[in-house]
């Protein structure tokens, strides 16, 4: 009954389609079909417009991704570069400070030069214009060593030991020789190996 139905519908509008062509006229449906020519023709080129304007867009939202990506990378070395100079900063300025207290150490060592130097010069002046004082051949003995080894002694030793400081370059070497266990050679060699040979 249902299949009827539809059937009859299906005719009703056959009908219903014929009679309008039949009583339409022929310049009319052409207009009606030009018209929807060109309904169609704008129908297409719109689609191509969307379709060539979405692309567009995926293109920029691709570009624009990948823009972001190489600012975050960027940024990214950035930040390692940054932290890498501060490294180097931080280990400049603790170099800085080393440097700073090797030249107060050396400041400090010129200014003993200087005044050991003054020694010496007051000492041979001693020397050469003595003519009423003596001085005990053991003490300039003594100040002339250290003035060539920069080592002092401590006096107050038993006799088979020798105790004392080198005062080097860089740093303070205390000494501490037993004479009875070397030879005087040995202790000899031992004590010379302290003097600097570049002048």
């Amino acid at each position: 009954m249902a299949q009827g139905h539809k059937f009859q519908d299906l005719e009703e509008t056959g009908a219903a389609l014929m009679d309008f062509i039949n009583s339409s006229e022929l310049h009319k449906l052409r207009g009606v079909k030009d018209a929807q020519h060109m309904l169609y023709d704008r129908h297409t080129e719109t689609k191509k417009t969307v379709t060539q304007i979405l692309m567009d867009v995926a293109q920029i939202e691709e570009s624009a991704g990948q823009r972001l990506l190489d600012m975050q990378e960027e940024q990214k070395r950035r930040e390692q570069d940054s932290n890498s100079l501060e490294e180097q900063l931080k280990q400049c300025t603790a170099k800085s400070q080393i440097t700073d207290s090797e030249l107060q150490f050396l400041q400090k060592e010129f200014d003993n030069l200087l005044n050991s130097e003054q020694e010496l010069e007051t000492l041979q002046s001693e020397v050469n214009e003595d003519t009423t004082e003596v001085i005990p051949s053991s003490v300039y003995v003594a100040k002339l060593y250290y003035l060539i080894t920069k080592i002092k002694w401590e006096y107050d030793t038993e006799p088979h030991i020798l105790k004392g400081v080198h005062y080097g370059a860089e740093l303070a070497s205390p000494i501490h020789i037993d004479k009875s266990s070397q030879s005087p050679g040995e202790v000899s060699d031992h004590l010379w190996s302290f003097v600097n040979s570049e002048w």
